[in-house]
C-alpha cells in the first residue's frame, strides 16, 4: 500500500512552555498542513496530551522523512510520540462467546466504512457464532476453554495474534475472564465491554439488579482490559433513560443497545488514535 499524505500525530510528555510552538513550527517547515489539533494539560499531575491531523503538502516530503527529524526538534521534552498513516487500517481480532448483538454490529460498521480496521480473525469458546462469521468472509477459530486447557488455548491465542500481526483486540460479550499474563501481554491492546455503568452492578445478570433496585438509567462501559477485572481504564460509556414499567427482559434487550453504542465508540476512538491510556483512566480526544 502507498504511503498517503495524511497522517496523525500522538504525543505526550511533562507540561512545559514551548510545546506547540515547537511542534507546529516543524511540520509547518515540511510543508505539513494540520487540518485538526487537540490538546490537553492535565494541571494537576503536570502532563501534556497532543493529537494532531495533518496533510503533506510537499511532493518532496514523505512522513518517514518527517519521522526522522521529529525526534531532534521535540528532544528536550522527552517526549512519547508515534506517527500513524490515516489510511492504513488497524489489525483487529475480535473475541466472542455466544452474544451476537456486538459482533453483528461491529461487522456492520465496519462492512459500512466507519470503522477503520482489517478483521484478521474471529475467535471464540464457542460454534454458535461461526455461520456469521464465515458468512462475511472472515477466519473463524474456535478455542473451546476449561479450567484444565486454559493456559494452553491463551498460548494459542497469542500465537493468532502474533501471526496475524493484530494491533487490538476486542472482546464483543467474551464470557471468559483472562489470565492476569495475558492481560499484562495485551495491555492498551485489547478493549472490553461490560454490560452495566460501572461501577454498580458488576458480576453476573446485572440487568436484572438494576430491575431490582428500580434504577431511572441503564448503561454500558467499554474500557481497556486489566487484571482487575472490569477496572480497566474507561473509555466509552452509554446510558438510556427506563423506567418503572420495564421488565427485566425489556432492560436486558436496551441494555443490549447501550452495550454496542459504547463498543462501537470506544473502537473507533482507539483505532482514530484519539485515546491516551493515562494511569487507570484516559484521556480522550473526541
Amino acid at each position: 500500500m502507498q504511503e498517503s499524505k495524511e497522517f496523525i500525530l500522538k504525543a505526550t510528555c511533562d507540561a512545559s512552555s514551548g510545546i506547540l510552538a515547537a511542534v507546529t513550527s516543524y511540520l509547518a517547515g515540511l510543508s505539513c498542513y494540520i487540518s485538526e489539533l487537540h490538546q490537553f494539560d492535565d494541571e494537576e499531575n503536570g502532563n501534556f496530551f497532543m493529537r494532531a491531523v495533518c496533510r503533506i503538502e510537499s511532493p518532496d516530503i514523505d512522513l518517514e522523512m518527517i519521522r526522522e527529524g521529529f525526534e531532534e526538534q521535540v528532544s528536550r521534552f522527552h517526549m512519547d510520540w508515534e506517527f500513524f498513516d490515516v489510511e492504513k487500517p488497524m489489525r483487529v481480532l475480535i473475541m466472542v462467546s455466544k452474544f451476537d448483538h456486538c459482533l453483528k454490529d461491529l461487522l456492520y460498521r465496519h462492512e459500512n466504512g466507519e470503522l477503520p480496521m482489517e478483521v484478521t480473525a474471529v475467535v471464540s469458546n464457542h460454534k454458535d457464532l461461526r455461520p456469521i462469521v464465515e458468512r462475511a468472509g472472515i477466519r473463524f477459530i474456535w478455542l473451546p476453554i476449561n479450567s484444565e486447557n486454559k493456559p494452553r488455548q491463551e498460548a494459542a491465542l497469542l500465537d493468532v495474534i502474533q501471526e496475524t500481526d493484530t494491533e487490538l483486540v476486542i472482546l464483543a460479550r467474551y464470557m471468559q475472564i483472562l489470565s492476569d499474563e495475558l492481560c499484562k501481554k495485551l495491555h492498551g491492546k485489547a478493549i472490553n465491554i461490560h454490560h452495566s455503568f460501572l461501577p454498580s452492578f458488576k458480576g453476573a445478570k446485572p440487568y436484572h439488579q438494576a430491575h431490582a433496585r428500580g434504577v431511572k438509567l441503564i448503561g454500558a462501559t467499554a474500557h481497556y482490559v486489566t487484571s482487575d477485572l472490569d477496572e480497566g481504564p474507561i473509555i466509552q460509556q452509554s446510558v438510556q433513560p427506563v423506567g418503572h414499567t420495564y421488565s427485566s427482559d425489556r432492560l436486558v434487550a436496551v441494555g443490549r443497545d447501550t452495550e454496542t453504542i459504547a463498543l462501537a465508540q470506544a473502537v473507533r476512538l482507539h483505532l482514530e488514535h484519539r485515546v491516551f491510556m493515562y494511569g487507570n483512566k484516559t484521556v480522550v480526544f473526541q
